[in-house]
């Protein structure tokens, strides 16, 4: 053990002085064929850290070594230039590998070895995936510092390209530590090997050069994954401009810039130049690339959710099920690409009220994201956030409250306390708590999520227009009309503005401003407002949503207000049939169109 080789090394070096150690060492060598003098200069090229025997395997086949590796192993553990640890790994102490160093330059093969050494890190590097599952972060780990090895003391014994597919092996295992359990250090673990990847690019390469593109690319993704889109969003530009002039305007590398960059704009609410670029990027991608391709998938399943979000569901719909179906033939049932598409599908679904629909296909996506990427991820988070929804609309409050509770505490973990994600959370719960009436805790986190939107996205965009109308229906439920209002107005122009005349958000603004007025007795104000949100949302979701059956309900009680109940009574029976139909006897909205019912019919005047 390594312990016993110090301890004899401490009383050789006590007895004799600093030549103690080397004498050990040397008397050591000296009793070692020649073969198993090979393997242990092999091992110093290791760093100091656990050295899987499977890489020393194949270093030595990379090496062109041809003798009996285990053999010799044990000769160099049994001899103290060697400690073995638990599951087939060993180690090298520092006294020891540096002497083993030295002996390497001597040795006739010392130049092959190193550079079998190089081949099988870089091998190891270019096999890590864009996105890592946990099985695949667990078999990487203990390469990893070998690899991160060649980038430093053996720049000169691989090619240009090697040392970049060596940096962005390592910055992909770090992002992948996305799903550890440490507060997103995994960031400031990624975030110097892409800074390096880029600056040695150019110092090799030149300032134009394919390479430079890709390390661009792969910085402003990390960015972007960090919410941090102004630093994001020249590096896309820039990349794609690189690329369309190296490869012309028809390449796959090129209709992925698009993509990318597509997406920045998606996530900043600027739909209309996400929507240009997506389509491009599909363009090219079915003109280049086979019908069943994975990255035709993405595209397909990327402008669906454009689509989604700017609620053009009938043509997000088929996207998204053709994605889904490329996907599983091509990866099978059990892969995190598939999982993303079920998650969106199911998202469409929910949107558009077919909750039986989405909950197996919610509960399907976490499942497999669970298994493959951990219990803390990202996407698990996201997972656990989007089947909430689902529970808080089928009034399931608190499997939706431990869900909610869940995902916000994995976000913060791992992204820290300012992002989009954490954002996202806290709106959601809030939203969650104002359907229980608990809205001082709800104003409080409306507040958190809209501040932490407008420094993250901008004063004008979708989420924070939401944000606006969110808190805004708080402080009309709390009596503080004035500023309701001030609000509510404040969201359906920013709305109307980004997303159009003819969207779900607005009839939302509009439904909800029309409830103010009608508390206010401003009659006159609310009939068109309501009447304009129950015609929208018929024609947008469909006659049989659950959020026409709120618009029914809504407009009926104010008929009722004004003594109009002609009016009202087919309105109610109407929210009352939908939501028997679509959400069941016993959720809440169903009991009060119900009751609303039963009360008009009780008391109406002839």
């Amino acid at each position: 053990m390594l312990a016993d080789i110090l301890a004899r090394l401490q009383q050789l070096s006590a007895s004799t002085g600093e030549s103690g150690v080397v004498a050990a060492f040397e008397l050591n060598w000296q009793c070692l064929e020649p073969e198993a003098q090979k393997l242990a200069c092999l091992l110093s090229l290791f760093t100091l850290a656990p050295i899987p025997w499977s890489l020393v395997e194949s270093t030595a086949i990379s090496s062109h070594l041809e003798f009996d590796l285990k053999a010799n192993c044990t000769v160099l553990v049994e001899r103290y230039l060697l400690q073995k640890l638990a599951d087939d790994t060993y180690q090298v102490h520092d006294c020891i590998q540096e002497l083993l160093r030295q002996k390497l330059e001597d040795l006739a093969e010392g130049n092959e070895l190193k550079r079998g050494f190089c081949q099988t890190m870089v091998a190891v590097a270019r096999k890590i995936p864009q996105r890592l599952t946990q099985i695949e972060i667990e078999q990487v780990t203990f390469a990893i510092p070998h690899v991160a090895e060649i980038t430093t003391a053996y720049q000169d014994w691989i090619s240009n390209q090697e040392l970049i597919s060596a940096l962005v092996g390592l910055g992909r295992f770090y992002q992948g530590q996305e799903a550890g359990e440490q507060v997103f250090t995994w960031y400031e673990q990624v975030l110097p090997w892409y800074e390096q990847s880029l600056l040695v690019t150019k110092e090799r390469f030149g300032e134009s050069h394919l390479n430079v593109a890709h390390s661009l690319n792969n910085l402003a993704l990390l960015y972007d994954s960090q919410g941090h889109y102004r630093k994001a969003e020249p590096l896309f530009i820039q990349a794609l401009e690189m690329k369309r002039h190296l490869l012309g305007e028809s390449h796959p590398d090129v209709a992925q810039s698009l993509n990318n960059l597509a997406l920045l704009y998606r996530t900043l609410g600027r739909y209309s130049e996400a929507e240009l670029l997506f389509i491009q990027a599909l363009e090219i991608r079915k003109h280049l690339l086979r019908k069943l391709n994975s990255n035709v998938a993405n595209s397909l399943n990327n402008l669906a959710g454009l689509y989604r979000l700017q609620g053009r569901y009938s043509e997000a719909e088929p996207l998204f099920i053709q994605a889904l179906d490329i996907k599983k033939r091509l990866l099978g049932d059990e892969h995190s690409d598939v999982a993303n598409s079920l998650n969106n599908l199911a998202g469409l679904y929910r949107t558009l009220g077919r909750y039986k629909e989405a909950k197996p296909l919610f509960i399907k996506a976490l499942e497999i994201r669970k298994r493959l990427l951990g219990e803390s991820h990202p996407d698990v988070a996201q997972s656990q956030n989007d089947l909430a929804l689902l529970y808080r609309s089928l009034a399931r409050y608190r499997e939706a409250e431990t869900l909610f509770i869940k995902a916000l505490d994995t976000r913060r973990r791992l992204l820290g306390e300012s992002h989009p994600d954490v954002a996202q959370s806290l709106n959601n719960l809030a939203f969650l708590y104002s359907s229980l009436g608990h809205y001082s805790e709800t104003e409080l986190l409306f507040i958190q999520a809209l501040e932490m939107r407008k420094r993250l996205l901008g004063e004008s965009h979708p989420d924070v227009a939401q944000n606006l109308n969110n808190l805004a229906f708080v402080y009309s439920c709390l009596g503080h009309y004035r500023k309701a209002e001030l609000l509510f107005i404040k969201a359906l122009e920013m709305t109307r503005r980004l997303l159009g005349e003819s969207h779900p958000d607005v009839a939302q603004s509009l439904n909800n401003l029309a409830g103010l007025y009608r508390l206010e007795k401003r009659y006159n104000e609310a009939e068109p407002l309501f009447i304009k949100a129950l015609e929208m949302r018929k024609h947008l979701l469909g006659e049989s949503h659950p959020d026409v059956a709120i618009s029914l309900n809504n407009l009926a009680a104010f008929y009722c207000s004004q003594g109009r109940f002609s009016f009202a009574l087919p309105l109610y029976i109407q929210a009352l049939e939908i939501a028997e139909w679509q959400l069941g006897e016993n959720h809440p909205n169903t009991i009060t169109f119900r009751e609303n019912l039963k009360y008009l019919r009780r008391n109406r005047q002839p």
